[in-house]
């Protein structure tokens, strides 16, 4: 366990970790990097990502997730953005308003249950009408078939995994759905970050090997197309490299 003493009169972080000890300016990148992660963890526990709609519909996602989301998009304009996991269908929103705006793609979710109210609301959404609602497991073979099936040649496919966080769920949705990655662009596993709560009181214990993170490397190992590879950030007047984020290692390219 780690323990950050944070002192703003001096100006430092000190990090004590396993019987070593580390002072930081507090002002310096390893220090907000440091100060990050444990934003996000307590962050995550206290439901910070449960806050937040978007035009109307809960969006169950870190804001920060979602702007880096948005760069994505926007540099790859997919004709098809694929998502597993529809829940509120906050996401199917911010992607079809997106799409909207380039004038240019359409979004597949795909739930194993998506409620009459949140379809109902959903459906009634401004946006709807770029958005295709399946309901099914995202690993059945017929759902599958049914999604590859609404995929026309030579389209640019976007596929962002947030379904069950399972590491064989994740695993069986990468092998499902991978082929249908465009070169250049990805397949997103979602919320990884499971790997670093399993210590915290929402967390569950085999979070550190359960998780999308893990299943994205292993992917990413047994498949030489694909590299995890974080998307470079267009504008960065910073000296700061890492994504604060619910998906570390999510990002699975296909080169």
């Amino acid at each position: 366990m780690m323990k950050l003493i944070l002192d703003t009169d001096a100006k430092s972080l000190t990090l004590e970790d396993a019987g070593t000890v580390k002072t930081l300016d507090l002002y310096s990148r390893e220090a907000f990097e440091a100060i990050s992660r444990q934003w996000v963890r307590v962050g995550w526990n206290q439901k910070y990502q449960y806050t937040f709609s978007w035009m109307g519909r809960p969006v169950i996602q870190l804001p920060e997730d979602m702007v880096r989301m948005q760069e994505v998009i926007f540099s790859l304009k997919p004709d098809v953005i694929i998502e597993t996991g529809v829940a509120h269908g906050g996401s199917l929103i911010f992607y079809s308003s997106l799409c909207k705006a380039m004038e240019k793609g359409r979004i597949v979710g795909i739930d194993i249950e998506i409620r009459p109210h949140n379809r109902a609301a959903i459906e009634a959404h401004p946006l709807s009408d770029r958005i295709t609602l399946i309901e099914g497991s995202s690993t059945a073979p017929e759902i599958v078939a049914q999604v590859k099936g609404l995929v026309k040649p030579g389209e640019t496919v976007l596929v962002i995994l947030d379904s069950d966080h399972s590491y064989a769920h994740v695993a069986d949705e990468l092998e499902a759905y991978a082929d249908l990655v465009t070169p250049g662009s990805y397949i997103v596993a979602t919320d990884g970050i499971m790997y670093d709560l399993a210590d915290v009181p929402r967390g569950t214990a085999d979070w550190t090997t359960n998780n999308p993170t893990f299943a994205a490397r292993d992917f990413a190992e047994k498949h030489a197309e694909f590299v995890i590879e974080q998307p470079a950030w267009p504008f960065n007047e910073s000296s700061l490299g890492e994504n604060i984020t619910h998906w570390p290692g999510a990002w699975l390219k296909r080169v």
